[in-house]
């Protein structure tokens, strides 16, 4: 499968997620129900990673990318409990197309520090998931 097809799959199941979470943060702490999600989340993808990445491929991993992995990961867990704190007070509806602007900060990162050269498109793209996440977001 192309990378189009892997990233329309994570938008798919992102999609459900603010749904599944809407209803699941419902009469807990959002925090509580973060980790509760970060467990299956980290057993999930244990059992995938151990199902078909071969044998001593954790111990060739160098401290750079652990380095780097470790603040992607410290970078997810505030998202997530940012995420679930925003779907308990508000909206699903509302939330997750904010939550997408994501995207843009992500272009906009990429062009600063990973200085990849974007084109017209994705600069337009980006302003108009930041004017939808905006017109979304709110209520007239």
């Amino acid at each position: 499968m192309t990378w189009f097809v892997w990233a329309l799959l994570s938008a798919f199941f992102a999609g459900i997620t603010a749904i599944l979470a809407k209803v699941g943060v419902a009469g807990v702490n959002s925090h509580l129900a973060t980790a509760i999600r970060t467990v299956v989340v980290l057993l999930f993808t244990w059992a995938i990673a151990l199902a078909v990445v071969p044998a001593g491929a954790l111990g060739a991993i160098s401290r750079r990318t652990w380095y780097f992995l470790a603040l992607s990961g410290l970078a997810t867990g505030l998202s997530w409990l940012c995420y679930f704190r925003a779907l308990q007070l508000g909206e699903a509806s509302q939330v997750a197309p904010v939550d997408k602007l994501s995207v843009v900060f992500a272009i906009a990162l990429a062009a600063v520090f990973l200085h990849e050269h974007l084109t017209w498109q994705q600069w337009t793209g980006g302003g108009l998931i930041l004017a939808g996440a905006i017109l979304i977001a709110l209520k007239f």
